[in-house]
């Protein structure tokens, strides 16, 4: 039994680097390939970072219903790729849902998940973690510092908050709630039967 995990962060907050360092340190573990109309960022390849498709493209998935989530974000569409997700988990691996609130809220209907936000110490240090970025245009910058306070009032639908001020100790504090989800009962009622199974026979 595997769990599939929603991560949700204002961009700039740091969600990208602290599931990098996650899966560099946690076995068994995956981020879910997000389908996007977006162009590819500098360094972002196809089939690794996204599947860089075109709107035409997309929405034929959408409408056939491959799409577990979808949303437009900044005018660039977002979709999670059912089968991949399943196919996933089928292997037992563990799933990471980086997607918005949005798309938390459409996947939360579906299927069970466990849910992370992370947020920044503060707004100011958000806008400069955007500007260093330096990946964007000042109007985009001041688009995502405008949806930040609404993407952030919306971490009460999650189960767990992570505030990313000092990354060793929020890659810590993520490393531990994915330590902590494979401890529930249900999980480990399937994978230790054998010594269940020898212990109350």
């Amino acid at each position: 039994m595997a769990n599939v995990i929603i991560i949700s962060a204002p961009s700039g907050a740091g969600k990208t680097s602290l599931v990098k360092d996650l899966l560099s340190k946690v076995d068994n573990i995956q981020v879910s390939i997000s389908h996007t109309t977006r162009l590819p960022r500098p360094g972002e390849v196809d089939g690794i970072d996204y599947y860089f498709v075109d709107s035409v493209k997309f929405n034929e998935k959408d409408a056939h219903g491959d799409f577990l989530e979808s949303a437009d974000v900044f005018g660039n569409q977002y979709g999670t790729s059912i089968s991949k997700v399943q196919n996933l988990l089928d292997s037992g691996i563990d799933v990471i849902l980086e997607i918005d609130w949005q798309g938390a809220e459409q996947v939360m209907k579906k299927i069970n998940t466990k849910s992370i936000f992370i947020i920044p110490p503060s707004i100011k240090s958000l806008e400069e973690r955007l500007n260093s970025r330096a990946q964007d245009s000042d109007e985009v910058i001041k688009k995502r510092m405008n949806q930040a306070k609404s993407e952030i009032s919306h971490y009460e639908n999650y189960d767990y908050l992570i505030v990313n001020d000092d990354f060793d100790k929020a890659s810590l504090e993520l490393q531990s709630i994915i330590h902590s989800l494979r401890l529930e009962t249900a999980i480990q009622k399937e994978q230790q039967k054998n010594i269940l199974n020898e212990l109350i026979g």
